[in-house]
């Protein structure tokens, strides 16, 4: 079922975070001067996700090179790496006793690497700081360079992602510079390697049915583990604007065509996010 108004049903009525465990992880985050996506995403979840004590660590400071139409993330000049980041990162998961922890960082084109090399830094103080805690991460396409890909392979947190954002016909569109094979290639060198491959789509900008049906197959033939499906919410003006919000019994039904195409964990909801429940993607 497809609903066509442009104003938000009740399904997507999103929770502002409150209580002493967001207030916990919001002081240990701002403390150690960090980003989360939760906040410059705006992400529906922050409220359950906080309130559980966790959050996803974006790095590489909060200023994209790449200006998607679908991401609220400020778009410019970033300032330098700040070379105390992986420890401050690692200080503040260790702080929040966090069993898994998501990371993912702004589009750094600006760098010789893309930012990859302080990816490995950030990987391995996590790692040094918090052994137990399982890890992943949600990396940018590195402009389509597999070497460097290979390089947080070699850092090996339990669980790699990278999204593909939309169906194909839509991804120029929707997407500043990456393109849609080229996502394809990361997910299959991320596959290849033997770590837990995965990827997500927003639905809402417009796709069809059979094109949704159709990604999933494009991710399954590149050896793709994990699929999250969620609903594009317009972040603010200056975004793209929703199409439609999709019912969440699609979602559903989405979510067991996805199973069945042999995806072994499938999240999909409207309000489902990438990081959205991921400690459940970790292959046990």
């Amino acid at each position: 079922m497809i609903i066509q108004s442009r104003r938000k049903p009740e399904w997507l009525k999103i929770k502002i975070p409150k209580g002493q465990t967001s207030f916990h992880v919001r002081s240990i985050i701002h403390s150690n001067h960090l980003n989360t996506i939760c906040t410059s995403g705006r992400c529906p979840n922050q409220a359950e996700c906080w309130s559980c004590g966790t959050a996803t660590f974006m790095i590489g400071g909060n200023i994209c090179t790449r200006n998607c139409r679908f991401c609220n993330v400020t778009t410019g000049k970033p300032l330098p790496l700040d070379s105390n980041e992986p420890q401050n990162v690692a200080a503040s998961i260790a702080g929040l006793k966090l069993k898994h922890a998501v990371i993912t960082s702004v589009d750094r084109d600006d760098l010789p690497d893309y930012g990859a090399s302080h990816w490995v830094k950030v990987i391995t103080a996590i790692k040094e700081q918090s052994p137990m805690t399982t890890m992943e991460v949600l990396i940018p396409d590195f402009q389509g360079n597999l070497d460097l890909v290979d390089r947080i392979i070699e850092a090996e947190p339990d669980v790699i992602s990278h999204n593909l954002e939309t169906v194909r016909s839509l991804s120029d569109q929707i997407r500043c510079k990456a393109t849609y094979e080229t996502s394809l290639a990361v997910i299959k060198r991320i596959a290849d390697s033997g770590i837990v491959a995965k990827s997500g789509i927003m639905l809402g900008l417009g796709e069809l049915p059979e094109e949704i049906i159709q990604t999933m197959d494009d991710l399954r033939s590149v050896g793709c583990e994990v699929m999250t499906i969620g609903q594009y919410l317009q972040p603010a003006e200056k975004n793209i604007e929703v199409k439609e919000y999709i019912h969440p019994d699609q979602f559903e039904e989405y979510r067991q065509i996805a199973l069945n195409k042999g995806f072994r964990h499938v999240e999909s909801a409207p309000l489902v996010r990438s990081s959205y429940h991921a400690e459940r993607h970790v292959r046990k």
